[in-house]
């Protein structure tokens, strides 16, 4: 399957309450998950929020954080790393999320480095 015909990944949408109850840590700590780049939230009906996805095992996906930080770098505003975390990438052949829930960390923040 190419990128072009993969689909965008559908994930569910985790407000500041149900992480707290998802990763078992109380709201102020998700807060800091958040302004740490451990995690990257956007607004959803008008509330904050993450997607499922990026959390495995109730913790954040480890891989998240120095990705997110490399597209922070590249200029990228939180909506966009969202959006390109879920995207198919062509580079990569599946959307960057998912390679880096397979562990392909390298690879993606590779892709990522050229985007800047």
């Amino acid at each position: 399957m190419t990128a072009d015909s993969a689909p965008r990944i559908q994930t569910d949408w985790l407000s500041l309450p149900e992480l707290v109850e998802v990763l078992d840590e109380p709201l102020g700590r998700v807060r800091r998950l958040l302004d740490e780049s451990q995690l990257v939230a956007t607004r959803r009906d008008g509330a904050l929020k993450v997607p499922a996805v990026f959390i495995v095992d109730g913790h954040p996906l480890s891989s998240l954080r120095g990705t997110i930080f490399v597209l922070h770098d590249a200029g990228f505003t939180d909506d966009e790393v969202i959006d390109w975390l879920l995207e198919p990438d062509d580079s990569i052949g599946i959307p960057p999320i998912e390679a880096l829930r397979a562990g392909r960390k390298s690879e993606v923040r590779r892709v990522a480095q050229s985007l800047a």
